[in-house]
């Protein structure tokens, strides 16, 4: 798993931009460079004032075109309209441009003045297109933003022609623009004449189609106001006709539900209405009078003579007859009335139907003429509107017609007029022809190249030469830098693989203990195996394995160095002997052609053991990505303290991806001619197989001037001066970076 980096290498990843101190670094290392362009630079400014001076000089006449505002301007007023700065400087821009167009210049040339001149005869020989291409250069026409004029400019080797050439365009350009104004205002009223013709004639027309729109439908009163408050009569009888045709539709509803209800009563009982009407009938009320009568004289007779007499029962029967008399009747009245009731509201639905059907058609005839009207409107107000549209512009075309006719007579038509009747004699050659400006533009010049060339240079650079490309690029913590060997004397003779062991107390051999202070501090724990691989051969790995080795026997503890680079073996010349065999080594002990105890050999140094590669296998990543180096490395953190192996290119071949999933740790040699690409590459191919990366190391960095390492060694050598002064120069050995055979130097 990814490891933790420790305090003295995870710091936060650099910024992008160069920093203020990396920029005086630049300086510092260009510094020759800068000051030889700057030289160069002042030499060249003075070479070009004394030709210019001397060859060539130059003179500028210039004089102003007073540019008034365009002709928008209305002459009906007294007080021009102010206008917008932008747009009388847009105005004078194309004034400028107007001195400067072809057919200009060419009526330029061909003026008498211009023919015989000093400038056109033997600077131009005579060439009229040369003279032109020469014209456009020098003579210059440019409109002032803040003031109303344009500067026109010539620039001559002769004074005088210039001023009388620049007279020559101003007074050509003038005269051309009043007699194009002129013109172009003639050519305008003209058309604004025929356009007054033509409009009149349209109103006509218009008036002439109102007139048949209304004979057409008959209407004479189509110019009527139609709000709500003076509506036309045919709108206000409809309106009408449908306010009543709503109430009668109401109505019928009403009686129609009056007839439904009075034929469910013709048939029930007797409502209240008839109770009254049969209450009020004069034989119903003679009936009930005298039924009360007989029945007061038959209580009499019957206390008089009982039931049974003959004069009781006459009255019984007479009150019987009268009941039957009065239900009669009450049922006649009963009868008659909803008959009569119903009838009645029969008739009135017939009546208001026809009434109905009547106002519906008043009401079709009404919407008729109002659509009639509502067409007839349309098409007056459509004609309408063309005949105001048409006068309103005729209107306007009347009162375009006068402006123009006072602008054709207005002397400021032209709008331009020149400012003086000459143009001055200039006494002195142009400013560029100065030599304070020669100079000083030189010099800044020339620094500004140098400047431009040092950057260039370290920008063009893409290595990763220092410890700030590593934060900047990779985004991995930095374990530690180990510097060129060349740069330092006392490892003259030193074989690089073995900096530690031989020259302990040079600045190197103190960069490697710190890769090994930084790699222990990498995690909570101090990484028991740890995996040393760069991306290419030759880019230092073996030496890092070594040396790292080295610094963990230093402290007294029990090393293994392991080479597991079976393509291109180190180990095995670096420490020869001691029981070296090529039958032997990790290609064996992985294939089971032999034990641990065999495959591990002394190095020759007390505390660091070693295991060869061996014979190349058939597969070497399979091998290494096994479970039984799983088993051999966890064997071996049980035997030693410390296991360091020395693994294959990453970029070229895929072993150390296989390992690096077995060990604790892995450190990634990146050597300081290194592209960043290809240090990218590297790092990136570890963390996607997912190697528990603990940071990289820079290998070969080069004390570069005003850079790190040129300063820490000035500062190694003075604080251990006594203990390289013990120590002496070590001994023996070729001064090599290995990485592979022996050959591949640094």
């Amino acid at each position: 798993m990814p490891r933790r980096a420790g305090p003295d290498v995870a710091r936060a990843v650099a910024a992008t931009g160069m920093t203020p101190k990396e920029m005086v670094g630049v300086l510092r290392r260009h510094w020759l460079k800068i000051f030889l362009l700057t030289i160069v630079g002042v030499a060249l400014g003075g070479a070009s004032w004394f030709v210019l001076q001397t060859y060539l000089p130059s003179y500028t006449a210039e004089t102003y075109i007073e540019v008034l505002p365009p002709g928008q301007t209305d002459p009906m007023t007294v007080a021009s309209p102010a206008m917008q700065k932008d747009i009388m400087y847009g105005y004078r821009l194309s004034m400028s441009s107007l001195i400067k167009q072809q057919t200009m210049l060419q009526d330029l040339l061909a003026r008498d003045y211009v023919q015989g001149s000093h400038w056109f005869a033997t600077e131009m020989k005579g060439d009229t297109r040369k003279a032109l291409r020469e014209l456009e250069k020098r003579l210059g026409a440019l409109a002032m933003r803040e003031a109303d004029y344009v500067r026109v400019s010539m620039m001559c080797a002769k004074s005088d022609e210039a001023a009388k050439i620049v007279d020559e365009i101003v007074n050509l350009f003038v005269t051309r623009q009043g007699s194009s104004k002129r013109r172009e205002v003639q050519e305008r009223l003209v058309q604004l004449e025929r356009r007054q013709s033509s409009l009149q004639r349209d109103v006509d027309t218009a008036d002439r189609a109102l007139d048949e729109v209304r004979t057409a439908w008959g209407l004479t009163d189509l110019d009527q106001a139609t709000t709500r408050y003076e509506r036309h009569y045919i709108v206000a009888r409809l309106e009408d006709l449908e306010l009543e045709q709503n109430t009668l539709k109401l109505a019928l509803r009403q009686i129609q539900a009056n007839i439904v209800n009075l034929e469910r009563l013709a048939t029930g009982p007797i409502t209240v209405q008839i109770e009254y009407a049969i209450e009020s009938d004069p034989v119903v009320i003679l009936l009930t009078q005298n039924l009360a009568f007989q029945e007061a004289q038959l209580q009499g007779r019957l206390s008089r003579f009982g039931e049974n007499h003959r004069e009781v029962r006459q009255l019984k029967d007479m009150l019987d007859r009268i009941k039957e008399e009065k239900l009669a009747r009450e049922l006649e009245i009963a009868e008659e009335m909803r008959r009569s009731n119903l009838a009645n509201a029969r008739d009135n639905f017939v009546v208001l139907q026809e009434r109905y059907l009547q106002l519906e058609e008043l009401r079709a005839e009404a919407h008729s003429q109002k659509k009639d009207l509502d067409m007839a409107r349309v098409q007056y107000e459509q004609r309408k509107l063309v005949r105001e549209e048409r006068f309103a512009m005729l209107a306007d075309v009347k009162t375009q017609i006068e402006k123009m006719r006072i602008i054709a007579e207005d002397p400021e038509t032209p709008k331009v007029r020149r400012v003086g009747a000459e143009t001055p004699i200039p006494l002195y050659q142009v400013f560029s022809r100065q030599w304070y400006l020669h100079f000083p533009v030189g010099t800044v010049l020339g620094f500004l190249c140098g400047l431009g060339l040092a950057f260039l240079l370290e920008v063009m650079d893409d290595t990763v030469r220092k410890p700030r490309d590593v934060a900047r690029y990779l985004h991995v913590p930095l374990l530690g830098v180990i510097p060129d060997a060349s740069a330092d004397s006392h490892l003259r003779g030193v074989e690089l693989a073995h900096v530690v062991q031989q020259a302990p107390e040079s600045l190197v051999g103190e960069a490697y203990r710190q890769c090994r202070a930084n790699l222990e501090l990498s995690g909570p724990q101090a990484p028991r195996t740890v995996l040393v691989a760069a991306g290419n051969g030759g880019d230092g790995a073996t030496s890092v394995a070594v040396n790292l080795a080295s610094t963990y026997v230093s402290e007294n503890k029990k090393v293994l160095l392991i080479d597991a680079n079976f393509r291109r073996p180190s180990l095995q010349s670096l420490f020869p002997g001691y029981g070296a065999s090529s039958g032997m080594g990790l290609s064996a002990l992985l294939m089971g052609k032999c034990g641990l105890k065999q495959a591990v050999r002394a190095s020759g140094r007390e505390g660091l053991d070693v295991i060869d590669a061996g014979p190349m296998p058939a597969n070497p990543a399979e091998l290494l990505g096994s479970v039984k180096m799983r088993d051999v490395l966890n064997e071996l953190a049980k035997t030693y303290d410390h296991v360091v192996i020395d693994g294959p290119p990453v970029l070229l071949v895929s072993d150390s991806k296989m390992l690096a999933r077995a060990v604790d740790a892995t450190a990634v040699v990146i050597n300081a001619d290194t592209r960043r690409g290809t240090a990218r590459r590297v790092v990136g191919e570890m963390q996607a197989v997912g190697a528990g990366l603990a940071g990289c190391i820079l290998f070969g960095a080069e004390p570069i001037k005003g850079g790190y390492f040129k300063e820490q060694y000035k500062s190694y050598r003075k604080y251990a001066k006594v203990q390289l002064a013990a120590a002496g120069p070590a001994g023996g050995g070729r001064r090599v970076a290995v990485d592979g055979p022996p050959e591949s130097e640094e």
